[in-house]
């Protein structure tokens, strides 16, 4: 089993910043894109950022020019600098990472998917 555990959330006023990070551990194996997605109240879960196992990020427009994603592949950590948040940033963020694992009894590998719980993050004005 993988296990993601998310932590920074909180109560944060708008425009200030806030880093969140996610910590893997367990059956680690080959892990490749890592991403952050966010659930708001009344929206459907949104991919907010993704990195690469090489390094090449990815952001939603609604966050580009001010949240930056990282990774440390040694420490399988992933990190979401967040800057000038505001009010839609408001949700709870949550941790993906994709791994390839070996088909039982097989040569083969797929990429399975893993998520943590989340962590809320609440832009106040």
């Amino acid at each position: 089993q993988v296990q993601l555990v998310e932590s920074g959330g909180g109560r944060v006023s708008s425009g200030a910043s806030v880093t969140l990070s996610c910590v893997v551990s367990g059956r680690i194996t080959k892990m490749h894109g890592m991403s952050w997605y966010r659930k708001s109240s009344g929206r459907e879960r949104e991919l907010v950022a993704s990195i690469s196992r090489g390094g090449t990020a990815q952001y939603a427009e609604s966050v580009k020019g001010r949240f930056t994603i990282t990774r440390d592949n040694a420490e399988n950590t992933v990190h979401l600098q967040m800057h000038g948040v505001n009010a839609a940033d408001t949700g709870v963020y949550s941790c993906n990472v994709e791994q390839s694992e070996l088909l039982p009894g097989t040569a083969f590998s797929e990429l399975v998917d893993y998520w943590g719980q989340g962590t809320l993050v609440t832009v106040s004005s």
